[in-house]
């Protein structure tokens, strides 16, 4: 753990808050036991596949159409079909990597150490590799032949996907605290959604890097820097016409994804991000409660709270089912409807911190470890 310039790391700022994540003899505060589930549905596992460890550094498969793109801290990239599992090819990028993965089918990114970006085609042939202005944490995005880079400086740069060569470059001012996270970007016709720190979701032109809007998830409160920290957490998600995202310490809230205008917003706490589906909302807290909020208002529809300090993931939406990962590596299924325990699966044991993905009919999880699973409900 390290507090450096104006980062401090995710994990001792939830300590220092007072939401110690893991057990130990120096705090009342204990993940919650898992209880055993009587019925319900016991996923069945579709295909692992093995990477090396992401270390302090997280790892989001990328799916473009049928295939899977995954990476390593230790420096390999691979492209595998979603379906099945099976290695299309495997490549080792010589270096360590901090991010990814970002393609849109054609180009396929990852950031490496000290601020390296390395693009690779579909085949596995490196196109190029850039310097970003300091180390990259989020995931690249790839699209509208750009890709597009966001440091831990807060700069948000584009290079041309074919050349490398930089087109565009947008420096913002960064709070005095931060989440040591990822905050994420999406890429959605002719802009790029940007999460940033101080709860502000920042909307580019992707061809020029001017600014089309900019709205407030949370607003940073109290009276300490440290009460302050309120950056957005998480990939933003669009859906429809909608864009969504939720802040620590500060709100869920939803927006028109082509103005700006405010949908509705609702207190919540999350170092995870959102996913959303046709009827919800749904937010993994940094106290390890799921709850979903009706797309349409932003009205409760319902809480689970027996994972408590389990270290949850972003939740991703899954037929009737809602699914999450937790720190032991274990993946929980939840009732769309009302948030009931319906099955649980074991994966290898070590925290799941990526986004999970859906793939038709499998969901895939990484883990810190370098596992990706794919599981299914018949």
């Amino acid at each position: 753990m390290r507090i450096t310039e104006k980062v401090i790391t995710a994990s001792l700022l939830a300590t220092l808050a007072g939401c110690s994540l893991f057990s130990s003899k120096d705090t009342k505060i204990q993940p919650a036991a898992l209880v055993e589930l009587k019925g319900g549905v016991t996923p069945r596992t579709v295909w692992k596949y093995s990477l090396g460890k992401a270390g302090n550094a997280v790892f989001t498969p990328a799916l473009v159409g049928d295939s899977l793109y995954v990476a390593d801290g230790d420096g390999v990239l691979a492209r595998l079909n979603a379906a099945s599992g099976k290695e299309q090819w495997r490549v080792k990028t010589g270096t360590d990597l901090t991010a990814g993965v970002g393609s849109d089918g054609e180009v396929v990114a990852v950031g490496g150490v000290k601020g390296a970006i390395l693009a690779y085609d579909a085949s596995g042939k490196q196109l190029w590799k850039a310097q970003a202005s300091s180390e990259v944490l989020s995931s690249p995005v790839v699209g509208g032949g750009m890709v597009v880079v966001r440091s831990v400086d807060n700069q948000i740069t584009a290079f041309d996907a074919k050349s490398g060569t930089k087109r565009w470059s947008v420096a913002r001012t960064t709070p005095a605290l931060t989440l040591r996270n990822a905050p994420g970007m999406v890429i959605n016709g002719a802009n790029v959604y940007v999460a940033q720190p101080g709860g502000k979701l920042l909307v580019l032109v992707l061809a020029t890097g001017l600014q089309r809007f900019e709205v407030v998830v949370g607003e940073p409160r109290g009276a300490t820097e440290l009460e302050r920290v309120t950056d957005i957490a998480g990939t933003p998600v669009i859906f429809e016409k909608d864009v969504c995202a939720v802040s620590y310490q500060g709100r869920v809230a939803c927006f028109d994804a082509l103005t700006g205008a405010p949908h509705w917003s609702k207190p919540a706490s999350s170092d995870v991000g959102v996913t959303v589906d046709q009827r919800f909302v749904f937010v993994s807290d940094d106290k390890g409660e799921v709850a979903a909020y009706s797309r349409e208002n932003g009205s409760n529809a319902w809480k689970n709270d027996k994972l408590s300090y389990r270290r949850l993931s972003t939740p991703v939406s899954y037929g009737r089912a809602v699914a999450v990962g937790d720190f032991q590596g274990y993946v929980h299924l939840l009732s769309r409807e009302d948030g009931a325990f319906i099955g649980r699966a074991a994966t290898d044991g070590s925290p799941i911190q990526a986004d999970p993905v859906i793939a038709g009919a499998n969901l895939i999880f990484q883990t810190q470890s370098g596992t990706v699973t794919a599981l299914a409900v018949e």
